[in-house]
């Protein structure tokens, strides 16, 4: 079954604690009828494996249509993030409260500066 672009309605999120949370008193929590949240919380004890098995469901689902990840932890699987070529879900790395955006590690500002052979 083929999902248009327009079914795409959840955002997806994997990020520390504050920035889940901030994020669900937002509203953008969901869990589906298999149980499944949009959402993964990672401490310093989540598994490099936990976090690669997220990104995969979340960029393999047809109802999400950005997945925003703390740019710390897409560096704990950046291989995964700079393979990751789709246009959606779109996938956006954000600061989080104690690790500041650095574009010089961002995938995506990385293509479009590549795009523009800067």
């Amino acid at each position: 079954m083929t999902t248009s672009f327009k079914d795409r309605n959840l955002l997806a999120v994997i990020g520390d604690e504050d920035s889940i949370t901030g994020l669900l008193l937002a509203g953008i929590g969901h869990i589906d009828e298999k149980h499944e949240k949009n959402f993964l919380i990672v401490d310093s004890k989540t598994q490099i494996s936990t976090i690669e098995n997220a990104f995969e469901r979340f960029t393999e689902r047809q109802d999400i249509a950005i997945l925003l990840i703390n740019q710390h932890i897409a560096e704990k699987i950046r291989p995964m993030v700079d393979r990751y070529q789709n246009a959606f879900p779109a996938l956006l790395e954000i600061p989080s409260k104690d690790h500041p955006y650095d574009p010089s590690k961002d995938s995506v500002l990385k293509r479009v500066q590549k795009l523009f052979g800067e």
